[in-house]
Order: structure tokens, then C-alpha cells, then sequence
């Protein structure tokens, strides 16, 4: 149960897609305008993330390394075409408000990264926490954004009135400016409170983050063992 739990925190906190990796960074400036939005993006995606794992997982014997992306795309496509049919036909508020970024998400990659990374090694039920917790963190990291930008920008709380009257919104939060100041503004806070991270680790290690420096050292300390 360990290593399941593990993998939800992972995605939740120390590989959170949007606030420590920086991917799907589309979706996120441009939808995230209001807190709605960013719940229905956000769980679209989540669905889409762990069915794509599971599928891939349990394929990923059968399918060719020559043809392996190609094959990721088939499949990912053909969830969020269900997907998008789906919203479209059951919720037609947020599917007007979403609109090409649903079908967008065949390249989101969040999706595509998850695939090959952990789903194309591991069994389907480690995939599938897997990518159920991506999923969440991508679905908090949009919600969050959305609820700032919403109260600054728009002085609304999930659709309610929340600024008292006379108090003007500012309107950049709801433009693609607002939504990089809101996302520098969570990652500062996030570092200032000290969350652990796989990259806060590795830099406390001694790790740069300069992969090339690491080959470069390794290199020449085989060079001078081997004289």
C-alpha cells in the first residue's frame, strides 16, 4: 500500500506537474481564469492520465519500441475524443468555456511524459495511482491559480460575489500576465515554506540541475582512477 500512497504524493507534492516540473503550462495560463474551469480541465485531464497509463501499461509488451509514440498518440487521442463527447454532452457550460483546449490535451505533456516515463515500466495498477496522482496535483495547481485569479481579477469566489462593493478587480489577473505573476506567486510560497521536492533534494545533494557538469566530473574521475 506503501508504494501506492507514494506514488500519489508524488504527484501531489514533490513531481507536481505544473508547480515543480512546468509541464502543461498551455492549458494552465489559458484556462485557469476562473476556479471552475480549472477543476473541470484539471479532472478531464485526470481521467484521460490514468486511463492512457493503465491501457499503456498493459500494451507495453505488445507494442513495438519503433512505433511507441506514435502508438501513445493513437491511444491518448482516442480517450479524449470520449472525453471531449462526453463533456460536450453533459456538461455544456464548461465544455463553451474549455473549448479547443479539450481536445488539446492529446499533447499535453503531462500525458505523453507519464507514458514513457512510468507507464511504459510498471504494471497497470502502479500506473494507474500514478497517474491519478499527477492527475490531482495538475487539478490543484489549476484550481488554486484559478481561485486567485478569480478573487483578484474578477472579485468572485467559484462564481459568487466575494469583493464588497466599491472594491474595484484587477483586471490583469484574468489575462495571461495574471496567470504567470499567480504561478510565480505559488511556487515562491512553496519554496519559502519548505516543501520537499525530488528536485529540492537533489540540489541539497549537490546536484545543479546541469546534467552535462555531473558527466563532465564522472569523466574525468575515471580518467584519473584509470591513471
Amino acid at each position: 500500500m506503501k508504494k501506492y500512497l507514494e506514488r500519489l504524493y508524488n504527484g501531489l507534492v514533490k513531481e507536481n506537474p505544473t508547480l515543480i516540473l512546468m509541464l502543461g503550462m498551455c492549458p494552465t495560463l489559458a484556462v485557469s481564469t476562473r476556479a471552475m474551469n480549472g477543476i473541470g480541465m484539471g479532472l478531464s485531464t485526470t481521467a484521460v492520465l490514468i486511463l492512457s497509463n493503465v491501457v499503456i501499461s498493459l500494451l507495453r509488451k505488445v507494442i513495438p519500441d519503433e512505433v511507441r509514440l506514435p502508438a501513445y498518440i493513437v491511444i491518448v487521442a482516442s480517450l479524449v475524443t470520449v472525453t471531449e463527447l462526453l463533456i460536450e454532452a453533459y456538461l455544456p457550460s464548461l465544455y463553451s468555456a474549455l473549448g479547443i483546449y479539450i481536445p488539446l490535451i492529446v499533447v499535453n505533456c503531462i500525458i505523453l511524459g507519464r507514458a514513457e516515463a512510468y507507464a511504459n515500466k510498471h504494471d497497470p495498477v502502479l500506473s494507474l495511482f500514478d497517474g491519478l496522482g499527477m492527475g490531482l496535483g495538475f487539478t490543484v495547481a489549476l484550481t488554486l491559480a484559478g481561485m486567485i485569479r478569480e478573487f483578484l481579477g474578477n472579485g468572485t469566489f467559484f462564481g459568487m460575489q466575494a469583493l464588497p462593493a466599491g472594491i474595484e478587480p484587477i483586471g490583469i489577473f484574468v489575462q495571461p500576465p495574471g496567470a504567470f505573476l499567480v504561478i510565480a506567486l505559488i511556487i515562491a510560497i512553496q519554496n519559502a515554506i519548505g516543501i520537499r521536492t525530488r528536485q529540492r533534494d537533489l540540489v541539497e545533494k549537490g546536484c545543479d540541475g546541469v546534467c552535462a557538469n555531473c558527466a563532465a566530473r564522472c569523466a574525468a574521475a575515471e580518467e584519473v582512477s584509470g591513471k
